[in-house]
């Protein structure tokens, strides 16, 4: 009985809206994503520039974890936009993901309630409107206001776009915060767009000036050219990690009477592998990662070079290599971690991380490290490091599995390094490597030198 009833309503309803009516809202069907766009939404979408389109897009799909944005903006997407609009896409991209929180805080005080829910796509729409006002100088607030109320309506929520409309409006007149005389760590965390939580630590471990260069540095990418002269052989890679890697190829023992052995044990993307290839003429070089896809496009990226035609590559897990492949010389062991030290080129980590991440990326690391140092030869050297500022990923992990091996300091490295144009021994904290962003001219790349004296525990 009660079906007949609901049939009878829903004809009813269908009477209503063929005369015009509203349908009452217990007879409206969601509509299905399989019908596409409503005709309000494609009108909309039509009066919104490709380069918004697609940074909005690509946002989406970031925020869903579906993509990182380097390769998300190197990708179809972007592929047919003209450059001028590839450039501001790109700019919106970054710019939104450096400075989320920040803008978050600048349009919710327009809200009626500062911890009112607001759904998911109203909320990069105001970030992306937010982020134009407060930050792009050459963009018509009256573009960026009136684009975000399309967008509001393109991405299905209509019924927000007057919101939307009023909220800019107040961004964009609001104005302008005075410099104050002191700041609390929160303020200047928000300020500068980073989660509180991070740069508490910062603080803690680095002192707070250097935390707020921390957090200023990561609102911009880093400068190329800050510690070495560039090198026309080398590929293409940034300071840090080219720091890190000539560390290692220096670190190379003497050995008699036959090739070194040299292993790269994380190595995707390749630079670092490079640097050894090309440091270390005449070594075996094996290079090891456990994703095929980005094996696949690092050894396209070796073929480039002639240097490197003899390095070997195969996808392994670096704690379960095969037990026949031996022992090496010199072991780089540059593990995944949670890229702290490197905000400022990939910005969306500050978004994702959470504090308990970094317990479960310390277990991976004790991992690796534990198994690269089982294959070291007698006298053989390992350089660990990470492009993390957080000790549980860099001195705690060496502590808890490095005994028994010696550790070499990288002060008496630095010297030996081809091209580095900087004095480094602010660099070195206890023998070991540790670069912040913004004090160091890099990315924040942590680097300590154990050596095998003896049988390894």
């Amino acid at each position: 009985m009660k079906k007949r009833v609901d049939d009878q309503g829903l004809e009813a309803a269908a009477r209503v809206l063929a005369a015009g009516g509203r349908v009452p809202k217990k007879f409206a069907k969601a509509r299905p994503v399989s019908a596409g766009p409503t005709m309000a939404a494609a009108t909309a979408t039509a009066k919104i520039t490709a380069a918004r389109r697609v940074a909005f897009e690509v946002l989406t799909l970031v925020a869903d974890g579906k993509g990182h944005s380097d390769e998300l903006l190197h990708g179809p997407r972007i592929d047919d936009l003209s450059e001028a609009d590839k450039h501001l896409a790109t700019a919106l991209v970054m710019g939104v993901l450096r400075w989320e929180i920040a803008l978050d805080a600048a349009w919710r005080k327009f809200l009626q309630r500062p911890d009112q829910r607001v759904a998911a796509p109203i909320a990069l729409v105001l970030r992306l409107g937010a982020f134009q006002l407060l930050h792009m100088d050459r963009i018509p607030a009256h573009a960026a206001i009136s684009e975000s109320v399309e967008m509001c309506r393109a991405a299905g929520e209509p019924h927000a776009s007057g919101m939307v409309n009023a909220i800019l409006r107040k961004v964009a007149t609001a104005p302008k915060p005075k410099e104050p005389i002191f700041e609390t760590t929160a303020t200047f965390a928000t300020r500068l767009g980073h989660p509180l939580w991070m740069v508490e630590r910062w603080v803690a471990n680095y002192g707070r000036e250097a935390a707020l260069k921390i957090c200023e540095a990561g609102q911009q990418e880093p400068a190329a050219g800050a510690l070495f002269v560039a090198d026309p052989a080398l590929p293409q890679i940034d300071d840090g990690s080219r720091l890190v890697a000539e560390i290692a190829a220096a670190a190379l023992p003497v050995v008699q009477g036959r090739a070194p052995k040299v292993w790269d044990c994380c190595a995707a993307p390749g630079g670092k592998t490079l640097v050894l290839a090309a440091r270390t003429a005449g070594a075996e070089v094996l290079a090891t990662d456990v994703s095929a896809k980005r094996m696949a496009q690092m050894q396209a990226r070796l073929r480039r070079f002639k240097f490197a035609g003899g390095v070997k590559t195969e996808v392994a897990d670096a704690g379960k290599l095969p037990a026949e492949v031996g022992e090496f010389d010199l072991i780089l062991c540059d593990v995944p971690c949670s890229g702290t030290g490197t905000l400022g080129r990939n910005p969306e980590i500050r978004a994702r991380l959470r504090p308990e991440e970094l317990t479960r990326q310390a277990a991976r690391q004790r991992e690796i490290l534990t198994a690269a140092l089982g294959r070291l030869s007698p006298g053989g050297r390992l350089v660990y490091s990470t492009c993390s500022l957080e000790p549980e990923e860099n001195e705690l992990v060496v502590a808890a599995v490095a005994d028994g091996f010696t550790r070499v300091s990288v002060a008496g490295l630095l010297g030996e390094l081809p091209g580095l144009s900087v004095d480094g021994t602010g660099m070195v904290r206890d023998g070991a490597l540790r670069t912040l962003p913004g004090v160091d001219g890099c990315d924040g790349f942590f680097a300590v030198v154990l050596e095998r004296t003896k049988t390894a525990p």
